[in-house]
């Protein structure tokens, strides 16, 4: 199914539900295909690595991806979380905060 995807990679977003409600971070990565973003410290899990030539192993913390629906863009004026719409700025299509109008990003 074709969704216009209004987080990217690299916006600061806010979580709305769950364990980490209130927290902030940066998108580090968008999973199209399951509908999941990764959030930058939020949702950490430990997972257990084995030892390879690179890399030691061990108990290593990571972040989890959490689903698109349980976070918000945070509006550039207020800091608070809030939708985002499309516009049309000097001929270019932008996303912009609803509560303020900024563009985002």
């Amino acid at each position: 199914m074709a969704v216009k995807w209004k987080i990217k990679k690299g916006d600061q977003v806010m979580v709305l539900t769950g364990r980490d409600k209130g927290k902030r971070g940066e998108v580090l990565e968008v999973l199209r295909a399951d509908n999941r973003v990764r959030v930058q410290g939020v949702n950490m899990v430990k997972k257990h690595q084995r030892p390879t030539q690179t890399s030691p192993g061990g108990i290593q913390t990571m972040e989890a991806p959490i689903h698109v629906s349980n976070v918000a863009h945070i509006d550039p004026d207020s800091g608070a979380a809030t939708r985002v719409g499309f516009a049309v700025q000097d001929g270019k299509k932008v996303r912009i905060a609803k509560a303020s109008g900024k563009a985002i990003g």
